[in-house]
């Protein structure tokens, strides 16, 4: 079992930079494929980023590529968000998840354990 919690979130302009981590306890972090998603108020659950276990896969939403980085470093049982040109569309709770199926996937079911989510708001 694998243990996640979330932080970085906060209030930035539009245009601005946020950088949110996600840190895992438990079982070995490099056993994980890790996931972000995000849910803004009355919407669904929607996929941002994920990472393979190694690190060496990525897939991201189309809304958030070339503005958003994944990344994850297994010794410090982290994986970070780099949230770059941030737009008012991009205010939701973003929560961590990690699955322990191999092979990254958008989809929300596939993931086994889940943070409690952190606050991100983008003022226009």
């Amino acid at each position: 079992q694998v243990q996640l919690v979330e932080s970085g979130g906060g209030l930035v302009q539009a245009g601005g930079s946020l950088r949110l981590s996600c840190a895992a306890s438990g079982r070995t972090f490099s056993d994980y494929d890790v996931a972000w998603f995000r849910q803004a108020p009355g919407k669904e659950r929607e996929f941002v980023a994920t990472i393979s276990r190694s690190g060496g896969n990525t897939d991201y939403a189309d809304s958030v590529k070339g503005r958003f980085t994944i990344s994850r470093d297994n010794a410090k049982k982290t994986v970070s968000l780099q949230m770059n040109n941030l737009k008012p569309e991009d205010t939701a709770v973003y929560y961590c998840a990690a699955a322990i199926v191999a092979g990254i996937s958008t989809i929300g079911a596939s993931y086994d354990y889940w943070g409690q989510g952190t606050q991100v708001t983008v003022s226009s």
